[in-house]
């Protein structure tokens, strides 16, 4: 996709949203249903993704960690902004790589030690990139990647959850 094609594409929808700024409001929904044993199952839209325990909490390695499926999503996402990112702004990516890693401490989630946190205590994201973008243009398209990744932008900024039982 070329520049001018993804302003074409998204020039009706900027322009909408900028006249009736409710209709930029989704609301994106993600459901499981609870399985057999310590499991959930969830449809991701393309495909059924069955997440159980990580084998450092008593998982048997089968199922879908969800700190992995958090890590994939980070992943996903940054890899979207940034080709999306590097089409606006004309700095021509011809592939890569986006990696994640993140470090947890499990003493925190098996009640092991009040002191340690529950979940990921640093998150690395990395682009490998096959590109002949100058240092300046990799600058901006890390810059306006960070800015405009829905998930990145979740994790350094989190929103507010309600948990309720219905």
């Amino acid at each position: 996709m070329k520049a001018e094609d993804l302003r074409l594409l998204q020039k009706p929808l900027k322009k909408r949203y900028q006249e009736q700024p409710e209709a930029a409001l989704i609301t994106l929904k993600a459901q499981g249903q609870l399985g057999e044993g310590i499991a959930c199952k969830v449809e991701t839209g393309k495909a059924l993704v069955e997440a159980g325990l990580h084998p450092a909490t008593g998982g048997d390695g089968f199922l879908a960690c969800s700190g992995d499926m958090l890590l994939e999503a980070l992943v996903a996402c940054a890899g979207v902004t940034l080709c999306a990112v590097a089409t606006a702004i004309g700095v021509e990516v011809h592939g890569g790589v986006v990696k994640a890693e993140g470090d947890l401490d499990f003493r925190g989630t098996l009640g092991v030690s009040k002191e340690v946190p529950v979940g990921f205590q640093k998150i690395r994201l990395q682009f490998d990139l096959d590109t002949e973008a100058t240092a300046d243009e990799l600058a901006t398209l890390l810059r306006l990647t960070e800015r405009y990744c829905v998930v990145y932008q979740t994790l350094r900024h989190p929103a507010r959850i309600d948990v309720a039982f219905s």
